[in-house]
C-alpha cells in the first residue's frame, strides 16, 4: 500500500508514522523547518501509549512521489480548493483521498439517496472548485477523535485518542475503505468502516458549530462556555436547530445535547481550535462549520435563527481577521508544512466520546 500525507501536521505526521510501522509505503509532503526535521529524524511521537520513531520518505515534491493507492488529506477544508498542485501529481485512475476534516464536507450529497442527491453546498464547494480538484467519487470520509500536537519540527506529541472512523459517502463497505482500516489498525490506530458516517459529521459538528465560533468570540475556554447560564443556553439552541436540520437529512445522531454539554465541561480549560487560529493570526475555518449548516437549513426549511446569527459576527470577525498581515503570511494553502490539520492540536479530553469533542481538524 502506497500513502501519501498531504498537510503532514500534527495529525498527518501521526497517521503517516502509524501507516509506517504497519509496513505502508508513506510518503509525507512538507516543507520549511518541519521537512528537514522529518528527513534528518523521520517523526518522533510521543504518547501515553508508548514513544516511538518512523522514518517515513519526506519531500516537498509531490511529482517525486508519482501516483499512490491513498492521498490522507491533513489540510484544512478552506484549503481544498487550491490544492491541486499538491494532490494531482500523486493520482492515478483508483486513488482514494481520505478527507479528515470537521463540518460539512463537499461529498456530502455524493451517493446519498433522496432529494438531495447530487446537490453541491456552495458555502464548501463554491462555484464547484472543490469539486474540480477533488471530484467526490475519491472521496473517503473521515472523521478524527485524536487530540495531537506539533511539541517541535518533526515530533508530535500524542494526547489521547485513535479513532478514525471512515466510510464512503454511499454507505458501501468498500475494499479500499477496509484495506486503509486493516493497514490503521496494524499500526496501533482505531479505524472503523462506518457505513453512515454522516451520523458522526453531525455528532462532532454539534460541537463545532457552537463552541468553536462562541469560543473565538467571547476568547473563553470550552469549560467556560459551558458554565456561564447564557452561553449554555445559546450553544444548546444552536444545538437544537443543527439537530433539526441533520434530521431534515435523514440523519439522527445518536447523542443528547446535554450529553454533549457534560461533556464539552469536562474539557475544562481548553481553547477550541477556531480561538487558537484567531489567537496566531490564521485564517478561521468557518464556512464548513457553519455557512454550510446555514445553507442547509435554507435548502430544507428549517429556521436556525441562532445559528445564522453567530454565522454573521464570526463571519465578519473572520473577514476582518483575513485582513491582518499576520493572517495574510500564514494563509498559503499550498504550503504542505502550514499545520492547518483538522486536528493539530485537539481537545485534551476523552476523544473515545463524541461527546467530548472539540474538533479533531480534532481539526483542532
Amino acid at each position: 500500500m502506497k500513502v501519501a500525507v498531504v498537510g503532514a501536521g500534527a495529525i498527518g505526521a501521526y497517521v503517516g508514522a502509524a501507516l509506517h510501522r504497519a509496513g505502508a509505503d508513506v510518503h509525507l509532503i512538507a516543507r520549511g523547518p518541519h521537512l528537514a526535521a522529518l528527513r534528518r529524524a523521520g517523526v518522533s511521537v510521543l504518547s501515553p501509549r508508548g514513544d516511538f520513531t518512523a522514518r517515513p520518505e519526506a519531500t516537498d515534491d509531490p511529482a517525486a512521489v508519482g501516483p499512490v493507492d491513498y492521498v490522507f488529506l491533513g489540510l484544512k477544508a478552506n484549503s481544498y480548493a487550491t490544492s491541486g498542485p499538491l494532490v494531482h501529481p500523486l493520482l492515478h485512475d483508483k486513488t482514494a483521498v481520505i478527507a479528515a476534516q470537521n463540518g460539512i464536507p463537499w461529498w456530502y450529497f455524493h451517493g446519498l439517496p433522496g432529494p438531495y442527491t447530487g446537490q453541491r453546498i456552495e458555502s464548501v464547494d463554491p462555484g464547484g472548485a472543490v469539486t474540480r480538484t477533488l471530484p467526490p467519487e475519491r472521496a473517503i470520509g473521515c472523521v478524527v477523535y485524536a487530540a495531537t500536537e506539533l511539541a517541535a519540527p518533526g515530533v508530535v506529541r500524542h494526547l489521547e485518542g485513535t479513532r478514525f472512523s471512515i466510510g464512503e459517502p454511499d454507505g458501501a463497505v468498500s475494499p479500499r475503505c477496509l484495506d486503509f482500516s486493516a493497514a490503521m489498525v496494524a499500526g496501533g490506530l482505531k479505524c472503523p468502516v462506518e457505513p453512515d458516517l454522516r451520523n458522526d459529521i453531525w455528532i462532532k459538528l454539534l460541537g463545532n458549530i457552537s463552541f468553536n465560533p462562541i469560543s473565538a468570540l467571547t476568547r473563553a475556554t470550552m469549560g467556560e462556555i459551558a458554565g456561564h447560564d447564557g452561553t449554555r443556553e445559546l450553544v444548546t439552541a444552536m444545538m437544537r436547530e443543527t439537530l433539526e436540520v441533520a434530521a431534515r437529512l435523514g440523519s439522527r445522531p445518536g447523542i443528547s445535547i446535554e450529553r454533549r454539554l457534560d461533556g464539552a465541561a469536562r474539557v475544562g480549560d481548553h481553547k477550541t481550535s477556531t480561538l487558537q487560529d484567531l489567537e496566531r493570526g490564521k485564517p478561521l475555518e468557518l464556512d464548513v462549520l457553519l455557512a454550510a449548516v446555514v445553507e442547509l437549513a435554507g435548502l430544507t426549511g428549517v429556521p436556525v435563527p441562532t445559528v445564522r446569527a453567530i454565522a454573521a459576527v464570526a463571519g465578519l470577525l473572520a473577514e476582518t481577521t483575513a485582513r491582518t498581515p499576520a493572517a495574510a503570511d500564514r494563509s498559503n494553502p499550498s504550503d504542505p508544512s502550514n499545520p492547518s490539520d483538522p486536528s493539530s492540536v485537539s481537545n485534551p479530553s476523552n476523544p473515545s466520546d463524541p461527546s467530548s469533542q472539540d474538533t479533531a481538524r480534532s481539526a483542532s
